[in-house]
């Protein structure tokens, strides 16, 4: 009779570990998006965010404000973060420390596929925008009216008073990048915070600086951008990168996540950056109406 309850008790322990086992298989791990710190970067990753939420119907946490494209890739290999926004260039450059291609393209499938064996990484297909470098200057420069790329630019008989951000020069195809057009200067190029480098060119302290081209700032008239034209800079297409081992555990995520591919252009990007750097509109609202102009809503 003993050894009966002690055999019938056995069962029920294992009937309850199967239950508590059959109950923690229906609570999903957490999909965390991370952002770079950036307003384009942090506007993304809420994109990413709200439309998971509507497609999976289940909460999706942010992990904003990562330290630029070396910080965010530690996030995401110590599983911190699940998905994050890149560019194909600083996948290459900054992550695998190679040289890459001019070819947008070849830049692409480099990434994506070294992402894969080295990171257990996909890289999805592009949002649909580049967010390389830029010259800008002045609109009012009395040069603006000749020269609308680099190479013009380097044309011109008077020098340009050059600045650029720490963070462009510390990158392997920024300024060396730059030099190749071999520009005209007066003096040589100024470092300083990215923050000021608008308010230097409208003090004039400054004729040229080196921005994104998807700046918010560049939607305002009184800037003009200069193309990389000669494609010294590695392309930047921004796509999503995703930890393969979520794509496989988390049913719906990569077809929602594909929805946005293509969804995007440069001027769009720059439009809504700008509505949250200087149309001081919330990122939680901007998101949403981008996602319900693209038809995700």
């Amino acid at each position: 009779m003993n050894q009966r309850r002690v055999l019938e008790r056995g069962r029920m322990a294992v009937a309850c570990l199967c239950l508590w086992l059959n109950g923690c298989g229906n609570n999903p791990s957490p999909i965390v998006v991370g952002s770079m710190n950036s307003t384009e970067q942090a506007l993304l990753s809420e994109i990413v965010a709200q439309h998971l939420e509507h497609r999976l119907g289940r909460k999706v946490d942010r992990r904003p404000d990562l330290d630029g494209s070396p910080g965010a890739y530690q996030a995401f290999q110590n599983a911190e973060i699940g998905i994050y926004p890149e560019y194909t260039g600083s996948i290459v450059t900054e992550i695998l420390r190679e040289q890459a291609s001019s070819d947008p393209g070849a830049v692409f499938e480099r990434a994506r596929g070294e992402m894969k064996r080295v990171a257990q990484a996909q890289v999805l297909n592009p949002l649909g925008f580049d967010n390389g470098f830029v010259g800008v200057i002045r609109s009012d420069d009395p040069r603006a009216a000749r020269v609308s790329n680099l190479s013009e630019a380097a044309a011109v008989t008077d020098g340009w008073k050059l600045g650029a951000s720490f963070e462009f020069q510390q990158l392997a195809d920024g300024l060396p990048s730059l030099l190749q057009y071999k520009l005209p200067m007066q003096a040589a190029p100024r470092s300083m915070n990215r923050d000021l480098l608008f308010q230097a060119l409208n003090q004039m302290t400054l004729s040229m600086i080196v921005a994104r081209s998807t700046d918010g700032i560049l939607t305002q008239p009184e800037w003009k951008t200069l193309r990389d034209d000669m494609g010294h800079f590695a392309p930047r297409q921004a796509c999503l990168v995703v930890k393969l081992d979520l794509v496989s555990t988390q049913p719906g995520l990569e077809p929602a996540l594909a929805e946005l591919s293509g969804k995007f252009t440069t001027d769009k990007m720059r439009a809504m950056n700008a509505k949250v750097d200087i149309g001081h509109i919330s990122m939680h609202d901007v998101a949403a109406e981008f996602l319900k102009s693209a038809g995700l809503r």
